[in-house]
């Protein structure tokens, strides 16, 4: 996997972070807690995604690189003329790339929102409503099912979704699995107490809403358990960054600890109960050049 250097923008001027203008370009309200809470909550259709806002769509845009997707489909085994689910597909960007290079591809996601606005960004392809962990009979077999960053928001049921899906691919049909691993929890140089809330936050979102920050590492004996054949596997990095933030990384982590980590309900007793007082620390460590922040990615397919 290569290593995508991330040196673009810069966030400093003269040794001062510019901190206001890069907050206030990808998120308005973080000024007010009160207005960000108000709007995680209109924007919040009672769903368990823990990523739910109402600039979702644009993360999610920035973050997914056509060339990179196509690398990992590839290594897996994609080919065109293969029927395609994009299972989990959120708001299809995925979908449209996979379908592109000359395959038949559809996707199902279980939130109606992803769906809605993944047919009005793709009205040529085809989108339903469809939970993975429940059988998705009706949507017919596939030669290749493609699975990245979904597993680790069902972290108790991921075994069981691995297992489920081979019900729905064709003899010799392809099951891709991409996720990460260690996710968000691999930073330095980091203040002791900050290491320590995210830590412990990070368990109380697995604890209360099944997010699994460690699901790449299980994803090869997920695959073994459901007797999958050819199994292949490769570890990368998806983050690997360093230097000043870029503009996608900047919005990713500045979501990352306004959505998730806010709403979590994590009591941030290490700061006197104050998420302000949180996000200044966290926020002043990673926008500062000196930090270096990685994410192990896992690869892991198999064949029925």
């Amino acid at each position: 996997m290569p290593v995508i250097k991330v040196n673009e923008k810069p966030a400093w001027r003269n040794g001062e972070f510019l901190k206001e203008n890069a907050v206030r370009a990808f998120c308005p309200v973080v000024q007010s807690p009160a207005m960000n809470k108000a709007a995680f909550d209109s924007d919040n259709d009672g769903s368990l995604y823990i990523m739910e806002h109402s600039q979702e769509c644009e993360r999610l845009r920035r973050k997914t690189i056509p060339e990179r997707v196509l690398a990992q489909a590839s290594w897996a085994g994609l080919k065109p003329g293969m029927r395609v689910l994009d299972a989990g597909c959120g708001p299809g960007f995925t979908t449209r790339i996979l379908n592109d290079f000359g395959t038949d591809a559809m996707g199902c996601d279980w939130a109606p929102r992803r769906i809605e606005s993944a047919r009005r960004e793709h009205p040529d392809l085809r989108f339903e409503v469809a939970d993975i962990s429940n059988s998705l009979e009706q949507l017919g077999r596939f030669d290749f099912i493609w699975v990245r960053f979904v597993l680790e928001y069902n972290g108790r049921k991921a075994s069981e979704i691995i297992r489920r899906l081979k019900a729905s691919l064709n003899p010799g049909g392809i099951l891709c699995c991409i996720d990460l691993d260690h996710n968000c929890l691999n930073h330095y140089p980091m203040d002791a107490r900050l290491e320590a809330t995210l830590k412990s936050c990070i368990d109380h979102l697995y604890k209360k809403l099944d997010w699994d920050p460690f699901v790449g590492r299980k994803l090869y004996t997920y695959l073994f358990d459901a007797e999958y054949s050819s199994i292949a596997v490769e570890a990368g990095s998806q983050h690997c960054i360093y230097g000043q933030l870029s503009d996608t990384d900047t919005m990713n982590w500045l979501k990352k600890l306004q959505v998730a980590v806010k709403q979590s309900g994590y009591p941030f007793e290490e700061y006197g109960g104050s998420f302000d007082a949180f996000f200044e620390e966290a926020w002043a460590f990673f926008n500062n050049p000196r930090r270096f922040t990685y994410t192990p990615l896992i690869m892991a397919c198999g064949k029925v």
